[in-house]
């Protein structure tokens, strides 16, 4: 069936999707984790206003969280401005931008996952390796790291599926270029916009569907065995 044959545009948004989830995931990750054990864990003035500050991705409208990179890592924001001069990278208009907008949108449900799961850890496991010997290092690497596991799993899984869909906050700060910053949603939106578009639109949403129900299954399955590996140790 022909309508179902992707074309290199379309190919080209999927691959784009692909490798914008990843980066934003990744990338986000020790980000996410620490600021995580800082809001579990600790105890300073300010906690409520830096929880605040991290889910705030999540109540703005994300045309405005795009609005606000722009302001800011656009080639004349103060940030985009020190990086373009001095490390060459630039994010407005390019991948990495749209890599940076997801991983911003997609950070507080990192963190919130980690979190928790960070909050559920029985202290007194840790205590009895401290008092074993251990040093803080090792006892979150040997303890609370195990525990946490499924936690920052599902972390990385809501993050990767929150960037594949995001469209908002993308389109606003590196607009919507095809082969550099055209995103699934993007695509699927321009799409919608001219005529006999439809095939296409479908055809791109079939495939964020396979890709999003893959990854909740990978989760579960590496969620799981992260689980019987800590029992059986």
């Amino acid at each position: 069936m022909d309508w179902l044959e992707l074309s290199d545009a379309e190919w080209a948004a999927i691959l784009l999707s692909l490798r914008v989830a990843t980066v934003a995931m990744v990338g986000s990750l020790p980000f996410a984790l620490g600021v995580a054990m800082l809001l579990a864990r600790g105890r300073f003035w300010g906690k409520t206003v830096l929880n605040g500050l991290v889910h705030m991705p999540l109540i703005l409208p994300p045309v405005v969280t795009g609005f606000l990179l722009l302001l800011l890592f656009g080639r004349r924001g103060p940030i985009g401005a020190f990086l373009a001069e001095n490390f060459g990278l630039v994010f407005s208009f390019r991948w990495t931008g749209a890599a940076l907008a997801c991983a911003v949108m997609a950070f507080p449900l990192m963190v919130r996952s980690i979190r928790l799961s960070i909050e559920a850890v029985d202290r007194k496991l840790e205590d009895a390796a401290t008092t074993l010997g251990a040093g803080p290092v090792s006892v979150f690497f040997t303890v609370t790291l195990p525990l946490i596991l499924p936690g920052i799993i599902a972390g990385m899984v809501l993050a990767f599926a929150k960037a594949m869909g995001e469209f908002g906050a993308t389109i606003t700060f590196v607009s919507n270029i095809p082969g550099e910053t055209q995103t699934l949603s993007a695509a699927i939106y321009t799409f919608t916009q001219v005529p006999g578009g439809d095939a296409g639109a479908m055809r791109l949403t079939i495939i964020s569907v396979i890709i999003s129900m893959a990854a909740l299954m990978l989760s579960e399955l590496l969620a799981t065995a992260a689980a019987k590996r800590t029992i059986a140790a």
